[in-house]
């Protein structure tokens, strides 16, 4: 198994004690809750530092954890890990049959810390990933790991993430504090539960800590509504 280097983000004392209360309140959600999917309403709130964190967080509790880049249209994995000169594959490669799920797994320099990458950008992803060959992938998966945490696309943009919950045990949405309207979540958090996927919480990130009181919440401003919706999926120039 190919090994390759997870940039671990610079944190203080209340960003670790935050990431382990999220780690606890999942443990407690039940051990029947192995696989969940992580999304928000818009790109740039967060959910890929939050899902990758507490996958960490998990691994260093001692969990056998799997870490999966589902976000096929907009990736951020690689740019968060090293992985030297090796030809990297990943979770596209093994939906298309171009590669066993053996070659597509990566061990990392946190013990118990696995992950997959998303793969090159694909014409179809919603296909691919309400396809059987996910369903099947999922099911092997989750025979061999304690947790496996989805890092999918904002459900504010694109659908899917609803596709991926409907094969996942819970749901976590990451909603930047400021920025989501309380209407705009409602809406997001309607779409998943369509998707028949327990909403197990939602983590409140970007919080200025400093502030002791907190006005009218999330005064939502609406070019991320419009700008995303449409351009939100477009493969990026390279």
């Amino acid at each position: 198994m190919n090994q390759v280097t997870v940039k671990k983000e610079k944190s203080n004392y209340q960003i670790e004690e935050a990431y382990k209360s999220l780690r606890a309140n999942l443990q407690f959600c039940g051990d029947d809750k192995k696989v969940i999917a992580i999304t928000s309403c818009t790109p740039s709130e967060g959910k890929s530092s939050v899902s990758l964190q507490l996958a960490i967080s998990l691994a260093e509790s001692g969990k056998n954890v799997l870490f999966i880049d589902a976000d096929l249209r907009k990736s951020v994995l690689l740019g968060r890990t090293k992985a030297g000169q090796q030809t990297v594959r990943g979770l596209t490669h093994y939906l298309t049959g171009q590669s066993e799920l053996k070659d597509v797994v990566y061990s990392t320099n946190i013990p118990k810390l696995y992950l997959i990458y998303s793969g090159p950008f694909p014409p179809n992803p919603a296909e691919l990933l309400g396809g059987k060959n996910f369903r099947a992938f999922l099911k092997a998966v989750r025979k061999v790991y304690d947790y496996v945490i989805i890092d999918t696309p904002p459900l504010g943009s694109v659908i899917d993430s609803a596709v991926i919950a409907e094969e996942c045990d819970g749901a976590i949405m990451v909603i930047e504090s400021g920025v989501i309207s309380y209407r705009f979540a409602q809406e997001v958090k309607a779409q998943l539960e369509k998707s028949n996927c327990p909403i197990l919480g939602v983590v409140l990130n970007k919080v200025d800590m400093q502030k002791q009181a907190y006005g009218k919440y999330g005064k939502y401003y609406g070019k991320y509504y419009g700008k995303y919706y449409g351009e939100y999926g477009k493969k990026q120039e390279k």
